[in-house]
């Protein structure tokens, strides 16, 4: 996969508080931006797909068996006892 640089600007302490974290696990801050932004890629492409399957679930419907119609009325569904 060809690789392009890119220019980002991050509060100092923030930045060395991410050298610190690539050193104690032994790679490089690139390495670990590489790393933390496809893990959110994959949650987020996950999502997207979770949230197609279930738009085409909701507009597909539920059969509920029951033909089209209904064996109540909102009076008797909201009926206190």
């Amino acid at each position: 996969m060809e690789k392009q640089n890119i220019t980002l600007a991050l509060p100092k302490e923030v930045l060395k508080r991410v050298k610190v974290m690539a050193a104690e696990e032994g790679t490089s801050v690139s390495a670990l931006m590489e790393r933390l932004l496809k893990e959110r890629l994959a949650r987020h492409e996950g999502y997207e797909q979770a949230h197609q399957r279930q738009a085409a679930l909701m507009a597909k419907g539920v059969d509920l068996r029951t033909k089209g119609e209904r064996s109540w009325t909102r009076e008797e569904l909201h009926e206190r006892r």
